[in-house]
């Protein structure tokens, strides 16, 4: 295929003809500038601009020799146009790269609430079968009931304390073998 015919194809990307590649670390510049963003926003800067505005308006009105920059500030107004025209972008380069981490601790914590809600489903099913497996283990409290239950069944069926029982309403111990043989 001539060179001219992949130049005019769509799905066929151009080379480029540049040899010299810039290359410029994104995140060297992103902290750069969210370093400057972060300055420009605070009380200092402001009290160091509005310190340095007074000065220059002040030695260029009344500083007979130090006038480089007389009554209409055009260099005063080129300097803040300049500082502005910088600022700005930089200003929303660091607010882009706040969405950026925004979104992913947004989505770090979507997963992490799926994966808590996962986690509370599995503990709710395992409470809920670990409840009804009790309920069908017999307790020890109970046995004691049943036990006592019975007790008072085969007190009530005994004959009277007259048959040969003991002062605690036991029976003696050779009546007691007599049963167990009986």
């Amino acid at each position: 295929m001539s060179d001219l015919s992949a130049r005019q194809r769509l799905d066929t990307p151009r080379t480029s003809r540049r040899r010299i590649a810039f290359n410029v670390d994104a995140e060297a510049v992103g902290q750069f500038s969210e370093s400057i963003a972060r300055f420009l926003g605070t009380g200092r800067y402001l009290l160091w601009q509005t310190i340095l505005v007074i000065v220059w308006i002040l030695l260029n009105l009344f500083a007979v020799t130090l006038r480089w920059d007389p009554y209409p500030f055009i260099l005063l107004n080129l300097a803040f146009s300049t500082q502005a025209a910088y600022a700005a972008p930089l200003i929303l380069l660091a607010q882009n790269r706040q969405e950026n981490r925004d979104r992913v601790s947004l989505e770090e914590d979507r997963r992490r609430a799926e994966q808590t809600k996962a986690d509370t489903e599995y503990l709710a099913r395992e409470l809920a079968a670990l409840r009804l497996a009790v309920g069908e283990v017999a307790t020890r409290d109970y046995l004691r009931r049943e036990l006592d239950e019975l007790r008072e069944v085969l007190n009530e069926l005994r004959p009277a304390k007259a048959d040969g029982r003991d002062g605690a309403g036991k029976p003696h111990a050779g009546e007691r073998r007599t049963k167990k043989l009986g």
